[in-house]
């Protein structure tokens, strides 16, 4: 397992890319929307770990139920695995609570599943596989 990106809330790409463009030096790979999670989402290279900066595109996003919850900020750990399928069952036998009990698509078409953050002390962590 590898770490493959950080994922932080805001309510603007835009305004929040600055310091990552300006302060960091480091540019956008890319900008996409994904439409079934109500998200855009912009990937910064931070040598070989993606930062994504993640924008509701609506109020019932579940971006946007985060941002009213607890503000802008770190919103998940992803951790790349070779079989999500099978990552996701040994993770389940173990007693942690998976948002996603089958793998769905998401930014880039890679396939991704979270572990639910109450089993693991408030982290919201995704698993992700290309």
């Amino acid at each position: 397992m590898k770490l493959e990106h950080i994922g932080i809330a805001m309510k603007s790409i835009e305004e929040g890319a600055k310091f990552w463009e300006d302060v960091l030096g480091l540019t956008p790979e890319a900008i996409t929307e994904v439409k079934s999670q109500k998200v855009r989402v912009a990937v910064f290279d931070a040598r070989g770990v993606k930062i994504e900066l993640l924008e509701p595109m609506g109020d019932d996003s579940p971006i946007a139920k985060f941002l009213e919850k607890k503000g802008e900020g770190l919103h998940h750990l992803c951790f790349e695995v070779k079989n999500l399928e099978k990552a996701l069952m040994d993770i389940k036998s173990r007693g942690i609570k998976l948002v996603d009990e089958v793998p769905r698509r998401g930014a880039f078409a890679k396939k991704i599943a979270f572990l639910h953050p109450r089993s693991i002390h408030g982290v919201l962590i995704e698993l992700c596989e290309e």
